[in-house]
């Protein structure tokens, strides 16, 4: 072989064990910063490998984790959604009304079963709405979204006059407070949806059409992605979400509070799905990042509080970790 054309090839370098570290930190930061979080708590913070702690971190990321679910949906199509914290608040106001009203009380079993179904079609229906403002209209999300942020949580105070609304249901309680051979009910459900709707945006025709939208709305339309339906589907679905949420939030507390139920779970949300990996520009739907980025954004609060920390430095790590978390993304979008 002539040599000349061997002196001529590129001079490949073999990546160092840093650059391996490096690059492997780039890709998986979420879930290296989780296990960092995990042997901090364990060297410092007492009593953290308890089951009770445990307990109380699953039960405090569950809500967080499934309006996260539906945020990434949301900001994958191109969007965002500041309402989802006043549908939590709607839909966690419309359940008690229904089984505490006299067909409720009349017909337990009915009523709980139509309360819970009519408080979470009613979340998913607004979503629907800020769907539409979006999608038909071409109103930018931010705007679209904020008409229900102040309306919705403003119907909801209406509907209680702006009272607490107490009740004693077992039943419904059972989502929010129960568990399962020891496991957080609400943890279950956050379970099964994060993996039901990662299973769903893998493999189904829809969750491909979702991030070609997200990537290039006019370039997907182009190629016969029906980005209006696409985009309405994702706004039901992250309303249908934060109304479950709310419900669990209700339940927890065995009352109905419009005035403070998802206050700031927008922030909470879109955090951890940013934290999650979620692309702002869209075309990335990292479901189970979303969950991964809410026990994230959960394990920093308790871990700060646990040691003694006051509640506004916690604040200030949730914006930390949301610069670091954007900084990596352009970092990755430069390369």
């Amino acid at each position: 072989m002539n040599s000349s054309v061997i002196e001529d090839r590129p001079n490949l370098k073999e990546p160092s064990v840093g650059d391996k570290i490096l690059s492997q930190f780039k890709s998986n930061g979420a879930l290296w910063a989780f296990f960092l979080l995990l042997l901090i708590n364990i060297l410092i913070t007492p009593n953290f490998l308890q089951i009770q702690t445990l307990y109380v971190n699953l039960t405090q990321v569950a809500t967080v984790a499934i309006v996260a679910i539906g945020m990434t949906l949301v900001i994958a199509s191109g969007g965002i959604d500041l309402s989802v914290g006043a549908l939590m608040a709607l839909a966690g106001t419309i359940a008690p009304m229904i089984f505490l009203s006299d067909f409720g009380m009349s017909y337990p079993v009915l009523g709980l079963f139509v309360a819970i179904v009519v408080a979470i079609s009613a979340a998913g229906v607004a979503g629907l709405f800020n769907g539409f403002l979006i999608s038909k209209y071409n109103i930018q999300p931010i705007i679209a979204t904020l008409i229900l942020f102040i309306s919705g949580r403003g119907i909801a105070q209406v509907l209680t006059n702006g009272e607490l609304q107490t009740f004693d249901n077992p039943s419904f309680e059972f989502i929010g407070t129960g568990r399962v051979f020891g496991v957080p009910v609400q943890a279950l459900i956050t379970i099964v949806l994060a993996l039901s709707i990662a299973w769903f945006m893998r493999r189904s025709i829809y969750g491909r059409f979702l991030l070609a939208v997200g990537g290039n709305e006019k370039a997907a339309e182009l190629a016969g992605v029906p980005a209006t339906k696409v985009k309405l589907m994702a706004y039901m679905v992250c309303g249908l979400l934060a109304g479950i949420a709310g419900l669990i939030t209700t339940a927890i507390n065995s009352a109905s509070d419009a005035n403070q139920t998802g206050q700031l779970m927008e922030l909470d949300a879109i955090s951890a799905a940013i934290v999650g990996g979620v692309l702002l520009t869209g075309g990335k739907a990292p479901i189970l990042g979303a969950v991964l980025g809410a026990a994230i954004i959960q394990l920093v609060g308790y871990t700060l509080l646990a040691n003694g920390v006051h509640d506004a430095v916690a604040m200030v790590a949730k914006a930390v970790i949301i610069i670091v978390a954007v900084y990596m993304q352009q970092v990755r979008g430069a390369k």
